[in-house]
C-alpha cells in the first residue's frame, strides 16, 4: 500500500514541428480524441507528445511521436524546454501524478499531415498546420502556449536559416 504523499512519475516528450509554407511558419498540431472521451475535451488542440518508451532517449520519443500523431517526419532542430506538473490520474483511482514533458523544436521533413494508421485514429481525431504565429493564442494547454512563444522568438532569431 502505498503512503499518503507517494507520487507516481510519468515522462514524456513532444515537439512543435515547423514548416515554412506560402510565406510564413507553420507549426503540426493535433485534435486528440479517444473514443468515450469527456465532452470537455472534444475541443482540445494540442502538440503531438507521448510517454518515453523504456530504453528510448526523449527526443526519439518526440520523433516517434509526430510521426505517429501527425503523419510527417521531422529533424530536430534543438531542446525548447520541459514542463512541470501534478495530475490526478482520473482513469485510475485518482492516483497522484508528476509528469514532466520535454518539448523539443523540429523541422518539417517529409510526409503528408494527417496520414495516420489506423491504430493512431483513435488516438488523434484529427492533424493540421497552424500558423505558428497564432499557436500561442489556440492552444490549449498552458506549457504548450509557451512553447509556441519560444517556437517564435526562436524563428524571429534565426529567420529562414533554420
Amino acid at each position: 500500500m502505498r503512503g499518503a504523499d507517494w507520487v507516481l512519475r510519468e515522462f514524456s516528450a513532444g515537439a512543435l514541428v515547423l514548416r515554412h509554407m506560402q510565406d510564413q511558419w507553420w507549426v503540426a498540431v493535433i485534435e486528440p480524441g479517444r473514443h468515450g472521451e469527456p465532452e470537455d475535451r472534444k475541443n482540445v488542440l494540442a502538440l503531438p507528445k507521448g510517454n518515453v518508451d523504456p530504453g528510448e532517449k526523449p527526443e526519439q520519443t518526440a520523433s516517434r511521436e509526430v510521426l505517429e500523431e501527425t503523419g510527417v517526419k521531422a529533424k530536430l532542430i534543438t531542446k525548447l524546454d520541459s514542463i512541470k506538473y501534478v495530475y490526478m490520474r482520473k482513469w485510475s483511482d485518482n492516483e497522484k501524478i508528476f509528469k514532466v514533458v520535454t518539448f523539443y523544436l523540429m523541422k518539417y521533413q517529409s510526409g503528408r499531415i494527417g496520414q495516420i494508421t489506423e491504430e493512431m485514429k483513435h488516438e488523434v481525431r484529427r492533424s493540421y498546420w497552424l500558423p505558428l504565429k497564432e499557436a500561442a493564442a489556440k492552444l490549449s494547454y498552458k506549457g504548450e502556449k509557451q512553447m509556441a512563444l519560444k517556437a517564435l522568438e526562436y524563428v524571429k532569431a534565426n529567420g529562414r536559416s533554420i
